[in-house]
C-alpha cells in the first residue's frame, strides 16, 4: 500500500508524530511532505488552472511532486496542528491550489478510489473545525472514504502528552488503521453522498460555463453513463 502523509508544518510535534504512527500501523511505503518546506506558494487567484488548465499554474513546478504522490498514493493522510480553530497557513496554501480539481471542475478519477484521513491536534479545542477543513478538499477531490482524528493532547510538544492520552491515542490510530487495511481489500465505492454530489455536478457541466470543464467531463463521459468509480 502507498500512503502520502502532507504535514501542514515543518517541525516534528505532536501531530506529525501521531500521523506517522498511524502510517506505520498501516503499513507499506510512506512518502512525506513538509509545508512550508515543501511548498511554500500561495494561491495568487489568477484562475489560470481553471481557464486554461492547471498546468499553466505559475507554481506548477513546485506543486508538481506532491500532485504526482497524491495520484500514486492509495492512502492520503492530511495532517495540521490547530491554528485558531483551523489549519494552518501553509496547508490552506496547499490545498487552494487544487481548486480545479473539486468536482465542480476536474476532479481527478483517481481520487474515487482512494482512502483519505485528517488528522490534527490542538492543546484545548478546535479539532473538529480544523479536520472539516481538511475533509472538504478530500470531498471535493472525490475520496469516497474519509476518515477524521483530532486530539486534545493538553500539551505543546509530543514529550508533554501524558501516558494516558498516549494510551488513547495508539487504540483510535490502531481502530482505523485496522479499517483502513479492511476496506484497501476490496474496491472501495462512494457513499450516496458523494454520488450525489456528482451527480449534481454532472448536470452543471451538461449546461456548464466553463469550457475547460465541460470538455474534460465530456471526454471522461461523465455526461453521459460512465462514472469515475467504475
Amino acid at each position: 500500500m502507498k500512503i502520502v502523509i502532507i504535514h501542514g508544518q515543518s517541525h516534528k510535534g505532536s501531530t506529525y508524530h501521531i500521523a506517522r504512527n498511524l502510517a506505520e500501523k498501516i503499513g507499506g511505503d510512506i512518502q512525506e511532505f513538509f509545508l512550508p518546506k515543501d511548498f511554500d506558494e500561495f494561491c495568487i487567484g489568477c484562475t489560470t488552472c481553471f481557464v486554461k488548465g492547471e498546468e499553466q499554474c505559475p507554481h506548477q513546478a513546485k506543486l508538481q511532486p506532491i500532485t504526482e504522490a497524491l495520484d500514486m498514493a492509495d492512502v492520503i493522510i492530511l495532517a495540521s496542528p490547530v491554528y485558531v480553530f483551523h489549519v494552518t497557513g501553509a496547508m490552506k496554501a496547499l490545498l487552494d491550489h487544487y481548486g480545479y480539481r473539486w468536482m465542480a471542475h476536474r476532479p481527478e478519477e483517481k481520487m474515487f478510489k482512494k482512502q483519505g484521513v485528517c488528522i490534527s491536534t490542538a492543546a484545548g479545542a478546535g479539532t473538529k473545525s480544523t479536520n472539516q477543513d481538511m475533509a472538504h478538499s478530500l470531498f471535493n477531490w472525490g475520496v469516497p472514504r474519509i476518515y477524521k482524528l483530532g486530539f486534545a493532547v493538553a500539551a505543546t510538544s509530543y514529550d508533554g502528552i501524558s501516558p494516558k492520552k498516549k494510551q488513547a491515542i495508539e487504540k483510535k490510530t490502531e481502530k482505523i488503521a485496522n479499517k483502513i487495511k479492511k476496506a484497501s481489500q476490496k474496491r472501495i465505492n462512494p457513499n450516496l453522498k458523494l454520488r450525489g454530489m456528482f451527480a449534481i455536478m454532472r448536470m452543471v457541466q451538461i449546461h456548464g460555463w466553463n469550457p475547460k470543464d465541460m470538455d474534460y467531463w465530456n471526454e471522461k463521459g461523465w455526461t453521459k453513463d460512465k462514472r469515475p468509480w467504475r
